[in-house]
């Protein structure tokens, strides 16, 4: 086995807005050490109160509900990660202090409890050495 540090390559895509609401996540590639801390930046726009929602896509399987929160300040978490709503910032940053291989997905920021509406996407990690 390689003592080197494993490293976990973060590539971030943007998908469009629908129906005059938006949600942003940061773009392009990010590079992580194994164990290293990860945000995913989730801001939106909309006109209402949103139900907030990070989305999880493993390889070969469908999106999978990772979180949500339906008001402000509220946080959710699973899995070792979490996002809190912020009314105020028009955000919901997924974080988790210690990115694995385990984490090998796509991940959706979404205003609504389906990834077929307004939503980011992010893959991470799709690189990683040991």
């Amino acid at each position: 086995m390689n003592s080197s540090p494993g490293f976990v390559t973060v590539v971030l895509l943007l998908l469009g807005q629908t129906h005059g609401d938006s949600v942003t996540q940061m773009e392009g590639p990010v590079t992580l050490s194994k164990g290293e801390y990860l945000t995913i930046n989730c801001t939106y726009s909309t006109t209402g109160t949103p139900t907030l929602f990070w989305y999880v896509q493993y390889p070969g399987e469908g999106p999978q509900l990772l979180l949500k929160a339906f008001r402000d300040t509220e946080k959710g978490s699973h899995k070792g990660f979490e996002a809190t709503y912020n009314r105020k910032s028009k955000t919901f940053h997924l974080e988790k202090s210690s990115v694995q291989v385990s984490d090998l997905a796509v991940y959706y920021c979404a205003l609504s409890d389906t990834v077929t509406g307004t939503a980011g996407g992010t893959v991470m990690p799709t690189n990683f050495r040991e």
